[in-house]
This record gives C-alpha cells, structure tokens and sequence, in this order.
C-alpha cells in the first residue's frame, strides 16, 4: 500500500527527537555551519550550557562538608581525607576529584549552590528528574522550562514554530527539557550524520511540507521533520577534527527520556562507563561539539550535554571518583576551549543532578536517593562564591538533607542573566522566588 503524507505523520511520533532516538533520520552538521556563516550569533549574546548528572549525584561526596564534625560521623569509610579535598569557603571544599574545577574557585569563575531542590521531595528518579526538567514540582507539565522559553522567543520572533537551532542537545536524543508546546531544540549525535538525500531525501521533504488541513498533532509532526532538514548537516565542518572517544555511552539519555525509574538509573550506569575519566570521556566529546559550535558562532543559545552513572547504591567511593575525574577533565577542557575563543565571556555552565543522596551511606558502601544537592555554576560571566545555605546535617528529614535552595530560584537568575528573558514568562508565579548573585 502506497504511504499517504497522513499515515507517515502518525506513525512518526510527535517531535523531532522520537525520529532521531529510532534512527529515522539522523542529524548531520553542515546547517549549523552554514547558519553561523549566513546568521552568527551576535557577539556578547549569552550562552547557556546545561549538564545533567543522571542518577543521583552524591552532593556530600562532591562539595564536602569538610569543618563539619558531624560529616565524618555520618559518613564513615565514604568520608573524604581533609588533607586530601580542595578548600573552598564557608567550611566546604572540593572533592579530591575535582582538582580542575578547584582551579576555576580559584580564579573566580566557579559558584557553589547549596542545598538545593523542590518541595516535597520524591525519591524516584524519573519523578524528579521530570520535575527538574520542567520546573513544574506541583503539576505535570508537558513541556520543559527551555522549551517554554523557546515557545516564547517563537513569540516574539512572530513564528510558529520557533528556530530548531535555539537550542541543541548533544547526543542521540531530545531531552524534555528542550521541549515546548510550539518550538522545540534539536538533538544532534556526536558522529558523522547525514539526513536522507537523493530519492529518499526527496519524498520526506514532501511528506514533511506543511499543508493547513493538518491537524495541530500533524503539523507538530511536520513540522519537527522539516527542522530535522534545516538541522541537517549543520556541524560536518565544526566536527571534522573532534576525537572519535568514548563511543557507545550516551544510553543515559534514552533510558531516562524512554523508561520508568529502573530504566533511568541503568541506562544512566552505562554512562561512565568508557576509560577512568582522565580524557573527560563522553561527556568530553559533547563539550568538544559545543566548544567548536560556540568558536564558529552557531546561533545557539543553549545546549545541553549528560553524563550518567550516578546512580551509586553500592561500592560508590571508585565509581564516584572515577565519575568526578570524567566531569572534572570535560569542565576545565571546556574551559580552556572557551579561553581560547572569543565568546568566553558568555558563556555560563550550570551543573546539576536530579537528587542527592542519604546522608548515612548504606550496607553495601554506598548511598541511597536522597534530596537536596549542590548546583555548580561556572564560567566568565560567573561571580565565584558560595550560595546558599549549607543544609544540616544533624537536622534531617527523614534521614535527607532539607532543602535550603529553591532550584527554580537558580533557573530564574540563569533565564534573566544568561538569557535576557523575564523569569515569569517561563516559571509564572514562581518567578516570585528569590534571585541568586552568581551573575
């Protein structure tokens, strides 16, 4: 039976991500090359990069409590060596790890936090990793706080459908964070990629032409497929040079956007699973891409990058030193590809995790699902210190560390000092909560 435009629509799925997490049409770089020829992004135009820790980051084995008694109490075996951490201010200091980002305290560029979270915590990881992504802890919400700000500069740009190239995800698929009711970013692989040419390139550019007798569904659908055109081939030249590193590990994406709370943490597992961290791993080979798309002037306002693995219920004290070394190395890599470029100086990183974990480690040498956690923030733009307050370690919940930071009052100050957007247009009343001076 000959394939209609409406049962190839259907059977599409609803956004772009679904075509390029199935494999049916992925995404290659010569667009975005192109389009940072012909439409750069202006100079001092703010940059946003997000890096998600899937899993369960272990905030008291990252920024450490150190000049807290109780912290070596609680913590045992799993306690850092004093001698061994990096100081920072406040009683806390770096983990051993984190030598690189020590460096970045050092020069100012490196904020700290504290105690951060949502109301009414949940232990799940697929729960709480929504609530972050959307910034919704109350409702369901179906869209992220990224993609509403792209719903809103559609807005004001007078288009329906926004710019695909707002905002990127690097990796295999599109995170909810990246999604919108009408715009939504793209998702582009860390391989050479090509969208469909010849015969086959032909008939999707028709079946994916906009026709207004589509149902809203349809021409969401349509419309995702055409980005995948105007993505296409967008970072060939960018990448020709990138190290072919850490191949196979970006499973933390599909696991924790495709299934339940099990699915999410094993998927996220595999990680940091390449090497021992010191070449910054996958992780480093997604922030090569966003280096090389920043230096070529993409027009890109926000990218989001993943490492996985956090999830650390047993033997944690290798596997999160092994997982910090991976981040430590990508960040400063990072950092040192900025400096060399001149966009550094707008360029903001913020780091953050769905949960913490317990405070007393549990019988098998790790840590559980805990609460609030530390949130990095790092780059030129940043004003180094600590924020926030430090949870207690005494005064617990349950067992958790209380929630001191409202992480949507992180988000607020990113999208007003980062992005140039009124934090009510995405957050409404939330808006409300206080701003951090990190920026």
């Amino acid at each position: 039976m000959p394939l209609s435009r409406r049962r190839f629509l259907l059977a599409s799925g609803v956004t772009g991500a679904a075509a390029v997490a199935a494999g049916a049409g992925a995404v290659s770089w010569d667009v975005l090359h192109d389009a940072a020829t012909r439409r750069p992004l202006a100079d001092g135009t703010g940059i946003l990069v997000i890096v998600t820790l899937y899993g369960g980051n272990d905030g008291l084995d990252t920024v450490v409590p150190i000049e807290d008694p109780a912290y070596r109490t609680a913590r045992g075996d799993l306690a850092a060596a004093a001698q061994d951490v990096h100081p920072l201010a406040d009683g806390l200091a770096l983990a051993p790890a984190l030598s690189g980002l020590a460096g970045l305290w050092n020069a100012g560029r490196l904020a700290v936090v504290s105690g951060v979270g949502y109301p009414e915590p949940d232990h799940s990881h697929f729960r709480s990793m929504a609530i972050w992504q959307s910034a919704s802890p109350r409702t369901a919400s179906t869209s992220g706080w990224i993609g509403r700000w792209l719903d809103a500069t559609a807005t004001r740009a007078g288009s329906s459908g926004g710019d695909p190239l707002l905002a990127l995800a690097i990796g295999p698929t599109l995170p909810p964070l990246l999604v919108g009711e009408h715009a939504v970013g793209a998702a582009v692989p860390t391989g050479q990629f090509a969208a469909p040419d010849g015969r086959e390139g032909e008939l999707l550019r028709t079946l994916y032409r906009p026709d207004p007798a589509d149902s809203p569904l349809r021409a969401r659908v349509a419309r995702s497929g055409a980005d995948m055109f105007t993505v296409a081939g967008a970072l060939g030249p960018v990448l020709a040079d990138a190290p072919e590193r850490a191949a196979g590990t970006s499973g933390q994406l599909e696991g924790a956007a495709t299934g339940g709370d099990d699915a999410a943490a094993g998927a996220a597992g595999g990680a940091g699973a390449a090497g021992d961290g010191g070449d910054g791993g996958e992780l480093g080979v997604q922030l090569d891409v966003v280096a090389r798309a920043i230096g070529a002037g993409v027009p890109t306002r926000v990218y989001s990058v993943s490492l996985g693995g956090f999830d650390t219920h047993a033997a944690e004290s290798g596997t999160h030193a092994r997982l910090l070394r991976e981040l430590d190395a990508a960040l400063t890599r990072f950092d040192r590809a900025l400096a060399a470029g001149p966009r550094a100086g707008a360029v903001t990183t913020m780091v953050y995790s769905e949960f913490g974990r317990r405070v007393v480690p549990n019988a098998s040498g790790g840590t559980d699902h805990g609460t609030a956690g530390p949130v990095l923030i790092l780059g030129h733009p940043v004003r180094g210190g600590c924020f926030g307050e430090q949870p207690s370690l005494t005064a617990l919940d349950d067992g958790d560390l209380r929630v001191t930071t409202d992480f949507r009052s992180v988000y607020a100050t990113l999208l007003e000092g980062v992005l140039g957007t009124e934090a009510d247009v995405v957050l409404g009343s939330d808006a409300r909560l206080p701003r951090l001076a990190f920026l």
